[in-house]
């Protein structure tokens, strides 16, 4: 911990840095990088697994879990941040884009509509915004 304010810019600095260190560079490729996000999200989603609802949401109340959690999420956030410094993404930049995209595909409901599934169901994939993933 540096003792500075926290922001993506500099967790991406130090990031880079850390690799850049341990020459670790030459492995950090979009491919590497997004499989490597890919398996610290199931990662993540493996804590969650088998739970019911109720437990899901209760999760972060046991320490342990709410230490899992904790380490999978900076762990995925850590391999998004590095593909976005490999491949020179505006992380903020893109997120604000595609939350604008989907609030213009996606209007927001009228008051005291119904909220409706959406057209692929419960299972069916969310992007930004918490609209379904475009087709």
């Amino acid at each position: 911990m540096t003792g500075q304010p926290l922001d993506v810019a500099g967790l991406q600095r130090r990031l880079v840095d850390f690799a850049a260190a341990r020459d670790w560079q030459p492995f950090h490729t979009p491919k590497n990088l997004a499989s490597a996000l890919s398996v610290e999200a199931a990662e993540l989603l493996e804590i969650f697994q088998w739970l019911t609802p109720e437990q899901a949401a209760a999760v972060m109340a046991d320490p342990e879990s709410a230490h899992r959690v904790r380490d999978e999420v900076a762990d995925v956030l850590a391999y998004l941040l590095q593909f976005c410094a490999v491949l020179d993404v505006d992380v903020l930049a893109a997120l604000d884009a595609k939350i604008d995209r989907n609030e213009q595909r996606f209007p927001r409901a009228p008051r005291g509509a119904g909220v409706e599934e959406p057209a692929g169901g419960a299972g069916s994939d969310r992007s930004a915004g918490g609209a379904p993933e475009p087709g």
